[in-house]
């Protein structure tokens, strides 16, 4: 009898501790997902093929793959001290740090931008006062590389319009790059003299104030921008045979990796033809390596378009003239080889390119456009095969130095991320953490749905993120709050796990929440954002 009691406690206990909890009105005003979920490990980085190094609870561990076994992480020692420069900026001004030991480069009341090591680490390239300087770090002379900057003479400093536009806000305005051998500089020179000047109104500071900016609106003229090649230790720039007077557009230049020429990204105004031609660093002449022609427009900004190959005899680009973003094979010359993707879904990354099995491995959007999946393909496109797993969409994949190993985090609408490592051939290794918390099982949350409605011509599968009321009763009417971003390739919608405790908040107050994606979303490549109505 006491057995029985005993058991019939335990399973009215059990029992009460699985009944459900509803949010506090605390944690969805302020966010808090107190037990709920809980964050998942951190990859570090590979420490070779068989392990990499992981972050627990805010120390690292050695995770070797074929044991499961963590040791704690520590430093290689090295028998001979490396001591690598740093460039750090204190003030206006440049300091060079070497250990514990800093020392003062530049003394001027002007501020030097965007300083650079050089790949040797023997130079600092930055910008002051809108001309292109460098210092040689073992002599510590200052070389000024041009003479010509002002306030509308932009060298080596992007104008508004290529920093947003073009070179990207990653960029901080700058529009200079070493070469790989660390012995040129390529860089723009952009004239804005004839770009009209914005008012822009900013809220900073108790009253705002004006700000003025050379801003070209439709019509108006661009910056006039010229590409050139310039020794760090000076001497006259060589410039790349353009007419800077052309209504034209330059992307991210791209070196050659032994440094021996400059790659150029041009396109006409018009944007529906892309160029990569090929830059004599000793005149500047030009060749086409690459002819690009869409009938809408062709993305400039793309800085993973080529992905040169080791061997020095071929590379990969990424282009979405069929409509979908694939790879291509190519030769040094620019000619095709051969497609390496094909079919209707997005390439959206290169994670490893393994030249002696000849296998890219690449992040896609194939099984469904609301997930991302690994995949690796053969150089000549066979053998194409799904690493990932499951009705998941998986982030922050890690493939390992020779493609044996990868790290996933993967989820969906309604289940927390789950991280783990897997084989080359699709297999769960093991897993390495969750973000399920324990009190997840028990705590009412409203329920996410990914669904699909068809495009008006029936074309597409529209992708909607919907989150229910609670105790929806599917009898009443509620209000309805829809979000939708209209930009080309840029959707909200994907199946993957995020508690916003807004939107539980909203789904208590009895409203339906809709996130909706377009057919210029992403989700059905250039194809859909192609569409003209027609």
């Amino acid at each position: 009898m006491r057995k029985n009691g005993f058991l019939l406690l335990f399973i009215a206990a059990a029992f009460g501790a699985s009944a459900q909890t509803a949010l506090t009105t605390e944690q969805m005003l302020k966010g808090a997902a107190q037990k709920i979920t809980k964050p998942l490990p951190q990859f570090v980085e590979w420490a070779g093929e068989n392990s990499f190094i992981i972050r627990r609870d805010g120390k690292q561990y050695v995770h070797d793959i074929k044991t499961g076994k963590e040791t704690d992480y520590k430093a290689p020692e090295m028998h001979i001290m490396v001591v690598v420069p740093e460039i750090i900026n204190k003030g206006n001004d440049l300091y060079l740090k070497m250990a514990n030991e800093e020392t003062r480069l530049t003394n001027n009341k002007d501020e030097e931008k965007n300083p650079v090591l050089s790949p040797d680490k023997q130079y600092v390239a930055f910008t002051r006062n809108n001309n292109l300087y460098t210092i040689n770090l073992a002599t510590k002379k200052e070389t000024q590389l041009t003479d010509d900057g002002t306030d509308v003479i932009l060298n080596g400093y992007a104008s508004w319009v290529y920093f947003e536009e073009i070179l990207g806000r990653a960029s901080r305005y700058k529009s200079f790059w070493w070469s790989p051998d660390s012995k040129k500089i390529a860089y723009m020179r952009m004239d804005e003299s004839e770009v009209p000047m914005f008012p822009i109104y900013s809220e900073e500071g108790q009253h705002g104030f004006i700000e003025r900016t050379r801003y070209p609106k439709a019509g108006d003229k661009n910056p006039e921008v010229k590409v050139g090649v310039v020794n760090p230790d000076g001497g006259a720039t060589v410039w790349a045979d353009f007419n800077q007077k052309d209504d034209q557009y330059f992307g991210m230049p791209l070196w050659k990796p032994d440094g021996s020429a400059l790659w150029i990204q041009w396109m006409p105004r018009t944007q529906d033809n892309l160029k990569v031609y090929e830059m004599n660093l000793a005149d500047g002449s030009k060749k086409v390596i690459y002819d690009e022609t869409q009938k809408t427009w062709v993305d400039l900004d793309d800085q993973n378009r080529i992905t040169f190959l080791q061997n020095g005899k071929q590379f990969i680009l990424q282009s979405d003239a069929s409509g979908w973003n694939h790879l291509y094979l190519h030769d040094m010359s620019g000619k095709r080889i051969n497609a390496i993707t094909t079919g209707s879904y997005t390439v959206t990354a290169v994670n490893l390119v393994d030249e002696k099995s000849k296998l890219v491995y690449f992040t896609c959007r194939k099984d469904n456009s609301a997930r991302f999946d690994l995949y690796k393909v053969k150089f000549d496109g066979s053998g194409l095969m799904r690493l990932t797993f499951g009705e998941f969409t998986h982030r922050n994949i890690r493939v390992s130095p020779m493609g044996t190993h990868f790290v996933t985090n993967y989820s969906n609408v309604s289940t927390p991320d789950v991280m783990a490592v897997v084989n080359n051939k699709g297999k769960v290794v093991r897993e390495l953490g969750t973000a399920t918390g324990e009190a997840f099982a028990i705590t009412t949350l409203a329920k996410t749905e990914l669904l699909r409605v068809k495009s008006e011509d029936g074309k597409y599968d529209l992708p909607l993120r919907i989150v229910w009321p609670l105790n929806y009763d599917k009898n009443k009417k509620y209000p309805v709050m829809i979000s939708i971003y209209g930009g080309p390739n840029a959707g909200t919608v994907s199946d993957g796990w995020a508690l916003n405790m807004q939107q539980q908040w909203w789904a208590k107050e009895g409203m339906i929440q809709v996130a909706m994606d377009h057919r210029a979303s992403g989700h059905f490549g250039k194809e859909g954002i192609n569409f003209t109505g027609k």
